[in-house]
């Protein structure tokens, strides 16, 4: 039996429990079949890129996969990069943070999680760390899938198309950064990953 290792990273202060992520997870774990089994990997990731990332490739290097493919939402989407461009394996990026260390240059000190009332500090070093794992460029387009939102009030949609030129894209009109109607276009996302 062949085993495909899905892994899910989610954005800036969110966390597996955010709507995209146990959306994914659910419609991923129903592709097993009698002869392909399938892994859905989705960590709390922490204030620490180096941490996190250090967490996540503990997990892929223990696994023993036929397959891998990597999901990220927002600055998942940045890690996400980073990981298919290691492993060259497939990547899903939904409203990706493209360059990380900018966009969220802004964000040093304390902050609280999204659906937690914990707070934590986020260092002007993770500044550091996060460009210690930027992608200058995808080298490989074919392995991508791009959603990008054009209304997406956080990150620049129009930065997004441009770094993955070449890659498969779906630009949806209008919508936001949480990509509110994701459920319409999680069949593209199963579609790509299944192919």
């Amino acid at each position: 039996m062949s085993l495909t290792l899905f892994v899910y990273l989610h954005g800036f202060r969110s966390s597996p429990r955010s709507s995209k992520a146990v959306m994914t997870g659910e419609a991923i774990k129903a592709l097993t079949t009698e002869d392909h089994a399938v892994q859905w990997y989705c960590p709390q990731l922490v204030a620490s890129p180096k941490d996190s990332m250090d967490t996540v490739l503990k997990h892929i290097e223990n696994t023993a996969y036929d397959r891998l493919v990597v999901i990220g939402s927002s600055l998942g989407g940045y890690y996400a990069n980073y990981l298919a461009e290691k492993y060259g394996c497939k990547a899903v990026a939904l409203n990706p943070a493209v360059r990380a260390p900018k966009e969220l240059a802004s964000h040093v000190g304390m902050l609280t999680s999204y659906d937690a009332d914990e707070p934590y500090d986020f260092r002007p070093e993770y500044i550091d760390e996060l460009k210690a794992l930027q992608v200058q460029s995808i080298s490989n387009p074919s392995r991508y899938f791009l959603m990008a939102a054009k209304g997406d009030e956080l990150l620049d949609w129009q930065e997004m198309v441009d770094f993955y030129r070449g890659a498969e894209q779906l630009v949806l009109e209008g919508g936001d950064h949480g990509i509110t109607d994701y459920p319409t276009h999680l069949p593209k996302v199963l579609k790509f990953i299944s192919d």
